[in-house]
């Protein structure tokens, strides 16, 4: 039974976020749960130990202290560092993005750990706790994405008078696509969505989000990407690695000084010249080209993004703690009884 609900601070690099608010806890609280928040964990996202504390928290001093709880919640996959704390009976709610951790999924399934992931569950429908994160990281990508250009070839996005405004391409129009793209149009680029979906492609043109669209093939991203400023790579399947629909030979026809940002990079990434970076080191150039790649971009965005991620989580957090079988979190478990039991994790892992 499960009475005890801890949140740790985030540990991997630049992360300042916190799975729950004050507002988050004090529901929990009010539900009868006992809540333990790392002290200062809050800090970076603008939280004090005092406005938990108001709510009922009980503010404990290490993370040995908030791990020993029943039910664990946090933002990121724990870190190498965090798995000495993995014991059988703990469960853990988390962005997991086991596709592209096989180590971190082998430690959960040794250590008997109950693995419940945001990023899968889908009550009521779509992947309504990833989508917050989403909406945050593709909003982050344009102005990344800009930032990058103007260090990079120069160039700025909206153009100016008598000069062509940048080209964008956004490949996968989920939420993510969707906010790279409008962040993007809003600073006057021209922008290309690609996506398989040719409705959700006419309703963005529509709506102004895109300039020109595309049915996703090969040859379509290729033609598009050779002529881009800026490349943001958004495609998904849930659970499961990114396809690499943007591969070197596509990132090779760019101009030197463009710029690609992969959303896709917490499941392996959708480009195939990505690699992991963090938000200290965020880019690197390969083929002349600037790729941020960033495996926590809402991060950055602290304080809005714990806001956002915490109205979602919480509700389902009271389900998990209530009946880790519920309906409503459907989709959600991972790992049970030292087993992958999600079939697109289980899958690209070949478990």
């Amino acid at each position: 039974m499960i009475r005890i609900i801890g949140v740790p601070s985030e540990t991997k690099d630049g992360e300042r976020r916190i799975a729950l608010e004050p507002s988050g806890v004090a529901s929990a609280v009010s539900a009868g749960f006992e809540v333990r928040v790392q002290a200062n964990g809050g800090l970076g996202a603008g939280f004090s130990n005092a406005d938990y504390e108001r709510v009922g928290a009980k503010v404990v001093a290490t993370a040995a202290d908030v791990w020993e709880s029943d039910l664990v919640v946090k933002v990121k996959e724990p870190q190498p560092a965090e798995w000495k704390y993995f014991r059988e009976g703990l469960h853990l709610f988390a962005y997991l993005h086991l596709a592209a951790e096989p180590d971190l999924a082998r430690a959960l399934m040794a250590s008997g750990v109950e693995a419940f992931a945001f990023e899968t569950l889908s009550y009521p429908r779509g992947l309504p706790l990833l989508a917050p994160m989403s909406e945050v990281a593709g909003r982050a990508a344009a102005i990344m994405g800009a930032y990058y250009l103007a260090s990079g070839s120069g160039t700025l996005l909206g153009g100016a008078s008598g000069v062509m405004p940048a080209r964008v391409v956004v490949v996968g129009m989920g939420v993510a696509g969707t906010m790279a793209a409008r962040g993007a149009r809003g600073m006057d680029a021209e922008v290309t969505g690609i996506d398989i979906d040719l409705n959700r492609l006419y309703e963005l043109h529509q709506q102004g989000t895109i300039t020109a669209s595309l049915a996703s093939s090969e040859m379509a991203i290729g033609d598009a990407v050779s002529t881009a400023d800026l490349v943001v790579g958004a495609a998904l399947v849930p659970g499961a690695k990114a396809p690499k629909l943007i591969t070197r030979e596509h990132v090779e026809s760019m101009k030197p000084g463009s710029v690609v940002v992969d959303l896709a990079i917490d499941q392996g990434g959708c480009i195939e010249t990505s690699r992991p970076t963090s938000l200290s080191h965020p880019t690197f150039i390969e083929a002349g080209v600037v790729h941020y790649c960033v495996t926590n971009v809402p991060g950055q965005y602290p304080r809005t993004s714990s806001r956002a991620l915490s109205a979602a989580v919480a509700p389902r957090l009271l389900d998990l703690a209530r009946d880790p079988a519920s309906e409503r979190l459907v989709g959600a478990l991972n790992v049970s009884k030292g087993q992958i039991v999600y079939k697109a994790v289980s899958d690209s892992l070949g478990f």
